[in-house]
């Protein structure tokens, strides 16, 4: 018995000891870890402080400051980026010489004359029209450091054109050409002749959601193309941020001083040492959305890109940064902007554009207080505008359709001309600033 009673203390010693030595071991493990933390957080609030100096600097680089040096070093910097990325792509052998085969065979075909030359047309036509709706996505996405955005100045203006145009017509089988670039009303004659043409060449599921009284679907319907591709844009105007973070987590890329990148890593430190406390509200979004895409992955990054969301650009970094999957993060980016995301604005849109809508909105405007019949009457001119505009023939001139361009449009044109300048010159000194800052730091900003 006291053989026995001696061996149980002896293992409950041996247990006690076990057990404050793991303790000691995840104690000096987390103290070491929150250590790494600190070390970690001071050095980013270092590299942030220079950051902050630097962007002090460049932001003097401006065209209406120094025209003359922002200009010049814009240029030093388009024949650094033309250089630099045509030095990567000759290192492709194969891809070179393929797409140099490739070119020389398209530019045979587009030169020889033949039967072929009418598919030609229609290909380049095609194409030319999805590059454009594809490059206004990117260039909202990715803004080029303006933040443009190119859904309200041209996307969001040419559903709502459709939508009043097929509600004023009472179709939607516009007339090609002018459509896209004009909306002109179909008569009675050429509405006969397509559906005559409809019936031998298209198919009859487009002939049915072509004729017929007009509703909801079949607005939506004429204009889903123009969205898919706006939105596959954006989806592709995400791809920079995740590549950044990612090539700076393996160490492929200079960029691990990248502000964006030191303003992420900063936001996680500090809310893992003090759990959120010393966050703003702002930041306190910004690390939901980071939480969201770690824990859930695909699902979180569809449900951030199929809202509007202004810090999805976040999504893209931490993607990178954890390296999830590129496939991952693309198709989910793809299926919520291009598919989910543009569908909601698009039958917003629709739904605020038709036609008792919009008459509606018209005459609630009087009952504004003070400005309400001031604000009703460009709206009226705006409506009988663009009314006037679709009954006329195709090629014909506006005289006699539109007596006056009403108050509105030329507001929103001088709006958007406008944003255009913004834009080129907001180009000009982003590329002057990169120049300005890879050679001040002696990194390769790509």
């Amino acid at each position: 018995m006291a053989s026995s009673s001696s061996t149980s203390r002896r293992r409950k010693g041996k247990q006690q000891k076990s057990s404050a030595i793991t303790n000691s071991k995840l104690t000096s493990s987390s103290s070491s870890s929150s250590k790494n933390l600190v070390e970690k957080e001071h050095l980013l609030a270092l590299k942030k402080s220079q950051q902050e100096m630097l962007r002090h600097e460049t932001n003097k680089i401006v065209l209406w400051r120094h025209p003359i040096r922002t200009i010049n070093y814009c240029i030093l910097e388009l024949i650094y980026l033309f250089h630099h990325n045509f030095k990567r792509f000759v290192s492709y052998r194969k891809t070179l010489f393929t797409s140099i085969i490739l070119f020389l065979f398209l530019t045979f075909m587009y030169n020889t004359e033949g039967s072929h030359q009418s598919s030609i047309e229609k290909i380049e036509n095609l194409f030319l029209w999805t590059l454009y709706w594809f490059g206004l996505g990117v260039a909202s996405s990715v803004g080029l450091g303006t933040g443009l955005h190119t859904f309200l100045l041209y996307l969001g203006p040419f559903i709502a054109q459709v939508t009043l145009a097929a509600y004023e017509c009472g179709s939607i089988k516009f007339p090609r050409p002018p459509y896209p670039n004009e909306i002109v009303c179909p008569s009675p004659i050429s509405t006969t002749t397509a559906h005559i043409i409809t019936n031998d060449n298209e198919t009859i599921l487009n002939d049915l959601l072509e004729t017929g009284p007009i509703s909801f679907w079949k607005i939506l319907w004429k204009v889903k193309l123009e969205a898919f591709f706006w939105g596959l844009g954006t989806a592709f105007g995400e791809l920079p941020p995740y590549f950044m973070a990612r090539a700076a987590r393996l160490g492929t890329n200079d960029c691990n001083d990248d502000e964006e990148l030191i303003e992420f890593e900063a936001l996680v430190i500090n809310a893992e040492l003090h759990s959120s406390r010393n966050l703003t509200l702002f930041e306190r979004v910004r690390y939901l959305v980071y939480r969201l895409i770690k824990r859930i992955g695909f699902l979180g990054i569809l449900l951030c890109a199929s809202i509007p969301n202004p810090l999805f650009d976040l999504a893209g970094i931490t993607c990178g940064y954890f390296l999830i999957s590129f496939w991952t993060f693309f198709l989910a980016t793809i299926i919520g902007k291009a598919l989910v995301k543009m569908s909601i604005q698009t039958v917003f849109i629709i739904f605020l554009f038709s036609e008792h809508h919009v008459e509606r909105i018209i005459r609630w405007m009087k009952h504004i207080p003070h400005y309400g019949k001031l604000l009703q009457t460009p709206f009226k001119d705006w409506l009988l505008e663009q009314k006037g505009k679709m009954h006329r023939k195709p090629g014909e001139n506006l005289t006699g359709h539109v007596t006056k361009i009403s108050t509105l449009t030329r507001i929103f044109n001088i709006f958007v001309a406008g944003m255009i300048i913004y834009f080129i010159a907001s180009i000009i000194n982003s590329l002057a600033q990169r120049y300005y800052k890879r050679t001040r730091t002696g990194f390769k900003t790509m």
